[in-house]
């Protein structure tokens, strides 16, 4: 994998999903900027009753919060690809928003900008 170079406020995404994972232990974090430049964090959580994806979380809190739209987003994974549910719970409010996958070490690898 090839690091990306990030703007600051998304470098700042990452960072913060990171400490998200950390927080827990988790497989995954994520943070979500919305359109005002507030920021969001989930992590994967996995329970014997139910389940969520880390920005599957992150997005539900920012929509819980009365975001109409998201800037970006950061997933920090061991996987070498973004899962489909947390994908689309992006697309259905930010249909081109980046979304930037880094390494549970903070080095941004990929980022989808559309479907």
């Amino acid at each position: 994998m090839s690091e990306i170079e990030l703007v600051a406020e998304d470098a700042k995404l990452v960072t913060m999903a990171r400490q998200a994972r950390a927080r827990i232990g988790a497989l995954e974090g994520a943070a979500v900027r919305d359109g005002d430049g507030r920021t969001y964090t989930g992590v994967t959580i996995a329970q014997p009753s139910f389940g969520i994806g880390a920005l599957q979380l992150a997005v539900a809190a920012a929509v819980a919060a009365g975001a109409t739209t998201l800037e970006a987003a950061a997933v920090v994974t061991e996987a070498s690809a973004l899962d489909a549910s947390g994908h689309s719970a992006v697309r259905d409010i930010a249909p081109s928003a980046p979304v930037h996958l880094a390494t549970p070490a903070g080095r941004p690898f990929a980022t989808i900008t559309a479907e």
